[in-house]
C-alpha cells in the first residue's frame, strides 16, 4: 500500500521565477525508509512541508494515507496530523514545560483521555531511553536528549507516518549516531520514515531507499543506494602558513642546544623574525636558516676566553680561519710564563656639574707677635699667678 504518492507535482513561491519542485512523481510504501538528499534549495524541505500539508501544491496531486491534499479542508487538517509525526531541526521544545509535559501537549490537544496520557507518554520516553528524565525542563538536557524528547512527541500518538527534517543537524557526531539507531528501531516496528538529510556518511552506511532532487527534479531513485557522487564538491585546502617551516627549524635547533646543554645561538625574536619570512618562497633564507642554526661551543675554563666565532664568506674578502686557541697557563714553565700585565687604576666615576662639592679652602696661618711682648707678657702672668697661690 502506498503511504505517500507524488503525481507531477510542481510547487512555486510567491517572487521566484524557479520553481521549488517541478513535476515530480515518486510513491513510498508501508514501513519503508527514505532519505530525501541533494543540496540546499534542492527541494528537500518543500517536499516535507507539501506531505504535511503546511503548504499546497501549485499544480499535480499529494497523496497521504490515501487522502489528497489538495482538496484537504483547512477544518480537517489537525486530524489528519494526528497520524503523522515530525521531527524538526530545532527540536521545538516548550522550554517551561517538562520532559513528560511536553510530550504529553500533543495528546493533550487533541482531546486524548488522561488514562490514556499516563500510560502513552511513558511508553514513548521508554523507547527514547528517557524513561528516567520525565521530570526535567528542556535546558537541564543536552541536544540529543531533547531531540529524543522531540521523537518521542512525534510517535507518542502511534502515527503511520514519520517526518524527520534534518534531525542531526544540531548534534555531534556520536549523538547523531544514536539518534539514527533510534529511528531505525521505529522503521523496524513498522512507521514509515522519509528524511531529509545532508549526512553522506548515514546515508551510505544504511543503505535505505534514496531519492535525490536538485534543482527542484527528481535525478535519482534508488533502492539500497548511497548519498550519491561526491566528487564534484568543493574540499578544503590546507592553507600553508607563511613562515611555518622557518620557524620549526629554528625551535628546533633551539631545543637540541638546550638538551644537550650548548649555549644557545638562537633567540627567541631570532625565530618571530623568520616566522615572518616564507622559506619556500624565498630561497635565500635557507641560508639564514643554517646560519642562526650554528653552534657555538662553552668556554672550557673561566680563565681560557672563547673563540670567536668566524664570519660568514662574503664575496668583497675571503673568509679567514678560525684562530687557534692558545695553550692553558698550566702548560708553560715558570720562567716562560708572561708577566700579567698592569692593570691600569680604575678612573673614578664621572659626577655631573652640579652635583659636585667645591674642595675645601686651607686654614690661614697664625700671624706672628712680637718676640718680648709676647714672652714678658706670658712670664709676668705666670709669676703673677704664682704669687697670688702663696698669698
Amino acid at each position: 500500500m502506498a503511504m505517500i504518492r507524488f503525481e507531477n507535482v510542481t510547487k512555486r513561491y510567491r517572487g521566484t521565477a524557479k520553481p521549488a519542485l517541478d513535476q515530480v512523481s515518486f510513491e513510498v510504501l508501508r514501513g519503508e525508509f527514505v532519505f530525501l538528499v541533494g543540496a540546499s534549495g534542492s527541494g528537500k524541505s518543500s517536499c516535507l512541508r507539501l506531505i504535511l500539508r503546511e503548504d499546497v501544491a501549485t499544480s499535480g496531486n499529494v497523496l497521504v494515507l490515501g487522502r489528497d491534499l489538495r482538496t484537504l479542508a483547512n477544518r480537517k487538517v489537525p486530524y489528519f496530523r494526528r497520524h503523522v509525526g515530525a521531527v524538526f531541526q530545532d527540536f521545538r521544545l516548550l522550554p517551561n514545560k517538562t520532559v513528560f509535559q511536553n510530550v504529553a501537549f500533543t495528546l493533550q490537544v487533541i482531546g486524548s483521555s488522561r488514562g490514556f496520557i499516563k500510560q502513552a507518554v511513558p511508553e514513548a520516553l521508554a523507547l527514547v531511553g528517557l524513561a528516567d528524565k520525565q521530570k526535567r525542563l528542556p535546558h537541564e538536557l543536552s541536544g540529543g536528549e531533547q531531540q529524543r524528547v522531540a521523537i518521542a512527541r512525534a510517535l507518542v500518538n502511534r502515527p503511520q507516518v514519520l517526518l524527520a527534517d534534518e534531525p542531526t543537524g544540531n548534534l555531534d557526531p556520536a549523538t547523531s549516531i544514536d539518534i539514527m539507531q533510534l529511528l531505525a528501531r521505529i522503521n523496524a516496528g513498522g512507521t514509515t520514515i522519509v528524511m531529509a538529510t545532508h549526512e553522506a556518511g548515514f546515508v551510505d552506511q544504511m543503505k535505505r531507499r534514496v531519492i535525490e532532487l536538485r534543482g527542484g527534479q527528481m535525478m535519482r531513485d534508488e533502492r539500497h543506494g548511497g548519498y550519491g557522487d561526491t566528487s564534484g564538491l568543493p574540499r578544503l585546502q590546507p592553507e600553508q602558513v607563511r613562515g611555518a617551516a622557518a620557524a620549526a627549524a629554528l625551535t628546533a635547533v633551539l631545543e637540541l642546544q638546550r638538551e644537550v646543554g650548548i649555549e644557545p645561538t638562537v633567540t627567541d625574536a631570532e625565530i618571530a623574525v623568520a616566522a615572518a619570512v616564507d622559506v619556500a618562497d624565498d630561497p635565500s633564507t635557507a641560508s639564514l636558516v643554517s646560519a642562526l642554526a650554528e653552534v657555538r661551543p662553552a668556554p672550557v675554563s673561566p680563565d681560557v676566553p672563547a673563540p670567536a666565532v668566524a664570519e660568514a664568506p662574503t664575496d668583497e674578502a675571503p673568509a679567514h680561519a678560525p684562530a687557534q686557541r692558545p695553550a692553558p697557563a698550566e702548560r708553560l714553565a715558570p720562567a716562560d710564563r708572561p708577566a700579567p700585565a698592569e692593570q691600569p687604576a680604575p678612573s673614578a666615576p664621572s659626577v655631573p656639574p652640579e652635583w659636585q662639592v667645591p674642595a675645601a679652602q686651607p686654614a690661614p696661618a697664625p700671624r706672628p707677635t712680637p718676640r718680648g711682648r709676647g714672652r714678658g707678657a706670658g712670664t709676668g702672668g705666670a709669676a703673677g699667678a704664682g704669687c697670688r697661690a702663696s698669698r
